[in-house]
């Protein structure tokens, strides 16, 4: 109710509004900045063509810089796919761990319900008791020789 109170006590009192304006004016400030940043780059870049094409001549100019930028887009692609992979699987991990958490607060959710139940503890007793021995089985088994498989 605290939280409800403060929200509506800000919107009364026009602080909201006040930092409304401020996040829009920081926007558009930062948006001006990035755009003068870009021009400059692009002068920046347009001197250093004009000094290589005096000095090696205007069309080694433009095919060193049309090289020079491909090279740059395909290492921008690479690094990108090369980070793309590296997130996926860190992702599918934590995906995996969470899961592993969201099943382990189920069981030890539901556990007090099934001892009081009418199996009580054989309920979870008989199937732990089937995993484990499936672990055991799966453990002590050899694995298919493969020979035999082409021969069959």
């Amino acid at each position: 109710m605290g939280l409800l109170t403060s929200l509506l006590s800000g919107f009364a009192s026009g602080e909201t509004m006040a930092a409304i304006r401020r996040a829009r004016t920081a926007a558009i400030v930062y948006a001006l900045a990035a755009l003068a940043a870009l021009c400059g780059l692009g002068f920046l870049v347009g001197a250093a063509y004009i000094w290589v094409a005096a000095r090696y001549g205007s069309q080694v100019a433009a095919l060193g810089f049309g090289i020079g930028f491909l090279v740059i887009a395909g290492l921008v692609l690479l690094s990108h796919r090369l980070m793309a992979g590296a997130r996926a699987r860190r992702e599918a991990r934590r995906r995996t761990a969470d899961m592993k958490a969201i099943g382990i607060t189920a069981a030890l959710a539901v556990l007090p319900a099934l001892i009081k139940g009418k199996g009580g503890l054989g309920v979870i007793l008989g199937p732990a008791a089937a995993l484990v021995a499936y672990a055991i089985y799966r453990e002590n088994v050899k694995p298919d020789d493969p020979e035999a498989r082409g021969r069959k």
